[in-house]
């Protein structure tokens, strides 16, 4: 009998977490590849489910993932069973392991907890049914080991989270959130891999089928890369918290979500990338190419590439942590170098004061003095408030590319490459961020910074980044004396 108990229990427990179907990922020559697909709304009656299938099989099989990742809504329509064994069939089929999430639609045609069963009992299946004691179901990390196959430490994370579904007070809205104990458990994941790291957080994804509200943010900016055609995000009207942790944690770069079928696009808010996935169904309402995400992974770097794939083409490709694109790579015009060959490291400046309100009236304010010094810096103003400078320079730039420039000043400033607007943070104002892109052949570059400093509180920060480039303060080897 206690044999008997014993077996029961170890055979529950390996169930829950998928102890024999658990897959250990590792990156491949410094890289790792994640397929998403989601809103595949499976319905075996449809005539529509030769042709997904297609689509899918022909997603992996160009760009050869080492996971997938199904974003909820996957089967909708019965026979689920059915639907979910023709699921796992595909992925099976082209040996791929692969984790679900749920969507909104999911368990009303089958129960999260016979999804997770069926799921569980394919050896492919890279997930688990997730712990018993906090809300939802599939709720996992899945850990991505260095190409070093001597270390046996993560090198990466994904957090795999499920959004749940509807709530039941209307004046909240239709759509449900990621719990507290959700939140404290992806805490407690991501604390537990920081310590283990020397106290520093690993890359890291998250996925799941809700979009959080920050993706709103992301569209009222009007600066991602994709399709907005939903023209809503369609998230939980209640903010529960999840972006604000992942904030806090440190470690998630990007979140990956589904749920509005016309929407696909990426934009950051502060330093985490927010985007949708493609929808992948055919019998999923929508207008775009049916097909997936993909996203790739840089060893040993807080970076990826992501880009949506479809049956027939590779679209745009966005670059995280610049947020810069393919698109503009391919469509702004690059401002040629200029001739010039400066040897002398600096920045020149002319300094003035006196009140003004906007930078293009500085030429009209007392002039003090002139002079160079290393980099842009108001640390020598002659006074606290009512000062301005124009400080130039000519910048190197080592590569071709779309370059991000930023200034952080109060009170204005402007930022111009080659008599080119590039930054406009202008008017009087406590400390902000403005920035603005600009596409340079390699080569010295002429930089001018205005600013000006009216009352209460002054700063500048100059600085850039690019696909290759970590954003930084401009450093001062790259600044050359204008001749």
């Amino acid at each position: 009998m206690k044999k008997s108990l014993f077996l029961s229990l170890l055979l529950t427990f390996l169930t829950a977490f998928n102890v024999w179907g658990q897959h250990s990922f590792r990156f491949h020559d410094g890289k790792f590849r994640i397929a998403q697909f989601t809103d595949i709304h499976w319905d075996a009656k449809s005539a529509n489910w030769k042709q997904t299938s297609t689509i899918i099989q022909k997603v992996i099989q160009t760009e050869k993932p080492d996971i997938a990742i199904l974003t909820g809504d996957i089967v909708t329509e019965q026979p689920a069973d059915e639907g979910w064994k023709s699921i796992i069939q595909i992925f099976e089929n082209s040996h791929l392991p692969f984790v679900v999430v749920m969507g909104n639609h999911d368990a009303e045609v089958m129960s999260k907890k016979e999804i997770y069963q069926q799921l569980t009992a394919s050896s492919y299946y890279a997930g688990c049914i997730g712990a018993t004691n906090i809300t939802g179901y599939g709720n996992c990390s899945i850990p991505i080991y260095s190409s070093n196959k001597s270390s046996d430490q993560p090198a990466a994370l994904i957090y795999c989270i499920d959004s749940n579904d509807y709530q039941p007070i209307k004046e909240y809205g239709a759509y449900d959130w990621i719990h507290f104990d959700q939140i404290q458990w992806y805490r407690t994941e991501s604390k537990k891999y920081t310590q283990a790291n020397s106290n520093k957080p690993l890359p890291a994804l998250a996925f799941f089928h809700i979009p959080l509200v920050e993706f709103k943010h992301v569209v009222a900016r009007n600066d991602y890369l994709g399709n907005y055609g939903d023209g809503e995000v369609c998230s939980s009207n209640i903010n529960s918290g999840m972006f604000a942790s992942f904030i806090d944690m440190k470690d998630v770069m990007g979140v990956f979500c589904g749920h509005d079928h016309d929407n696909d696009f990426i934009g950051m808010e502060y330093d985490i990338a927010l985007g949708y996935g493609r929808v992948s169904g055919l019998d999923a309402y929508g207008k775009v190419d049916r097909g997936g995400r993909i996203i790739e992974l840089y060893e040993g770097q807080r970076k990826f590439d992501t880009w949506v794939r479809t049956a027939n083409k590779k679209e745009d490709t966005f670059y995280y942590p610049s947020a810069l694109t393919s698109k503009d790579e391919r469509t702004m015009n690059y401002l040629p170098a200029t001739s010039v060959k400066p040897s002398k490291q600096g920045v020149a400046y002319t300094y003035f004061e006196g009140k003004i309100k906007h930078t293009k009236d500085i030429h009209t304010l007392k002039k003090v003095e002139s002079g160079t010094m290393k980099n842009f810096s108001i640390s020598n103003a002659k006074q606290n408030d009512h000062f301005a400078y124009i400080f130039r320079a000519f910048i190197q730039i080592k590569e071709r590319g779309v370059y991000r420039f930023y200034t952080y000043s109060d009170d204005g400033s402007k930022l111009l490459i080659d008599n080119q607007l590039v930054v406009d943070n202008d008017g009087g104002h406590s400390a902000r961020r403005a920035e603005g892109k600009v596409a340079l052949e390699p080569g010295f570059h002429d930089i001018e910074v205005q600013y000006f400093e009216d009352y209460m509180g002054q700063t500048l920060d100059v600085g850039y980044s690019a696909r290759n480039v970590t954003e930084q303060s401009i450093p001062s080897e790259l600044l050359y004396l204008p001749q």
